[in-house]
């Protein structure tokens, strides 16, 4: 299960690394505007490598942001591009997001199943 998280992580920064740097007419569009799909192909990031890399979590967001800072200033060779510090962070802001996404939902799943486990025991004599 972890590689297929992990190749999904991936794929996700191929993506978003596309669409930053690749050019504007094949960047996808949707209705929720440059600063919502930012957010959103940010937050699913975030989200992804959290879950991808949960011992090594804060580290990765670390590695994440100032990544998502270069992929930032590398636009200002990019052909039809434009370096602007409010995506910069709406990215990092919503990648860290993702990252709080992916922590909170193994709390969550940790609890599930230590709940599980007492309830599996039966009570005790």
């Amino acid at each position: 299960m972890s590689i297929l998280v992990r190749t999904f992580a991936w794929l996700i920064a191929a993506a978003v690394t596309f669409s930053t740097l690749g050019p504007p007419g094949l960047r996808p569009h949707s209705e929720l505007g440059q600063d919502g799909e930012h957010a959103l192909a940010f937050v699913l990031l975030g989200l992804a490598f959290g879950l991808a890399y949960p011992h090594r979590r804060l580290a990765t967001a670390a590695v994440a942001v100032v990544l998502i800072g270069l992929l930032e200033l590398m636009q200002f060779w990019a052909p039809g591009r434009h370096a602007r510090l409010e995506d910069f962070l709406v990215d990092a802001l919503t990648a860290c997001l993702g990252f709080a996404l992916a922590a909170t939902a193994d709390w969550v799943m940790t609890r599930f199943r230590a709940s599980q486990a007492v309830t599996s025991e039966g009570p005790a004599e």
